[in-house]
């Protein structure tokens, strides 16, 4: 049976979607390995044609890991990745997700907006469900090197208007992804045993 990694994010002009097809490809180098890429609803009244299928809480309850991903919107989450986990109280009463791995990215559109704030505020909710949170340690090399997104909080990528990743950005978040499906991988493991 494989390992199933959600890579769920909410983007508005593409960055954050970016963000997380290099996560799912990180996750996917990992033999056994399968990314489920979903996304939230908006709260525009306007139609919503996501790109990716809308998330279930069914599909978040059986995961084996969880990448989460929201543009930065005045140093937090998104309103609609927030609304998302305000739903999630069963899940919280089963304790259905505790102790699954889980980490976070995020975009901006400048290097101080508020990436780690963001990335902070996405962990809160984990946290809460009792998930083991993950980061980028600084053996990565690319974490010293990097002039645009990534921190030893998560994955980021500063968009400028532009949702191609630097070669840092795309490295940082692959290792990101890389990282939680090996994790996950390995506490399946345990628990099957």
């Amino acid at each position: 049976m494989s390992t199933q990694v959600v890579v769920l994010y909410h983007s508005r002009h593409g960055s954050t979607r970016t963000l997380a097809r290099h996560i799912a490809r990180g996750v996917e180098s990992v033999a056994g390995c399968e990314a489920l890429l979903r996304t939230v609803s908006e709260f525009t009244d306007s139609p919503h044609d996501p790109v990716d299928p809308i998330l279930s809480l069914e599909e978040l309850k059986h995961c084996d890991g969880l990448a989460m991903g929201s543009p930065v919107w005045f140093g937090n989450m998104s309103a609609p990745m927030k609304h998302f986990w305000d739903q999630t109280t069963a899940l919280w009463v089963g304790g259905d997700l505790i102790d699954k791995p889980a980490c976070v990215f995020t975009s901006s559109s400048s290097l101080h907006g508020g990436q780690e704030t963001t990335q902070n505020t996405m962990m809160l909710p984990l946290l809460h469900h009792g998930m083991m949170i993950l980061g980028i340690p600084y053996s990565q090399p690319a974490l010293h090197t990097t002039k645009h997104g990534g921190t030893p909080y998560g994955a980021s990528h500063v968009s400028g208007h532009s949702d191609s990743l630097s070669p840092d950005e795309i490295t940082l978040t692959q290792h990101l992804g890389k990282r939680l499906a090996l994790v996950a991988t390995q506490m399946k493991g345990l628990s099957t045993s």
